[in-house]
This record gives C-alpha cells, sequence and structure tokens, in this order.
C-alpha cells in the first residue's frame, strides 16, 4: 500500500498519491508552476498521522499542469404567474495539478 495524503485547497479536501493529477479551484500560476500545500491527513501503509506538530512537517508538492474550466452549468429562474424567466450560464475555473512529491 502506497502513502497518500489528504490536502486542502479551495475550501474542499482532495486525497493525492505521488503521480496523481487532479482538478480544484482556480489557482495562480502558469503550466510548470511547482506549489506546496499543507497535508490535513497523512497515511503511510498502516502509520496514520494525525498529529498537527507531526503534520507541520508533512507538505505535498504539486506541478500546474494546466488552467481549464468545468462543464457549463445552465442556470433558469422562473418565477410563477408573472413571466419572469431568468437564464444564465457558469463554467468554473480549474487548475490540474500532477502530485510530484509528499515529504514527511
Amino acid at each position: 500500500m502506497s502513502a497518500y495524503a489528504i490536502v486542502k485547497t479551495g475550501g474542499k479536501q482532495y486525497k493525492v498519491a505521488v503521480g496523481d493529477v487532479v482538478e480544484v479551484e482556480k489557482l495562480e500560476g502558469e503550466p510548470g508552476t511547482e506549489l506546496t500545500f499543507p497535508a490535513v491527513l497523512y497515511v503511510d501503509g498502516g502509520d496514520v498521522t494525525t498529529d498537527a506538530d507531526a503534520l507541520a512537517k508533512v507538505s505535498v508538492t504539486g506541478k500546474v499542469v494546466e488552467q481549464t474550466k468545468g462543464p457549463k452549468i445552465r442556470i433558469h429562474k422562473f418565477k410563477n404567474k408573472t413571466g419572469y424567466h431568468k437564464r444564465q450560464g457558469h463554467r468554473q475555473k480549474l487548475t490540474r495539478l500532477e502530485v510530484t512529491g509528499i515529504t514527511k
């Protein structure tokens, strides 16, 4: 069983291991930029690290692969008997990251 970590970014938590490619909410950086994230939880085989002092030493590094957008979401608001319709679309900006290392 390989080591993995839980990292928090953009208000969400992601389970990552070395070599994973994850899509997170937009982070600043051009493709190729190295980013570092603190770990919320670290698991190495059967060894689980949750202590805050030990987790302060654990960091997850990743490389920006590309800046992209999510799928289009269609929003339609409607109020009965008033003739009110409002149509709107949204595409969330995302960053695709490749996890390059977990240091303990």
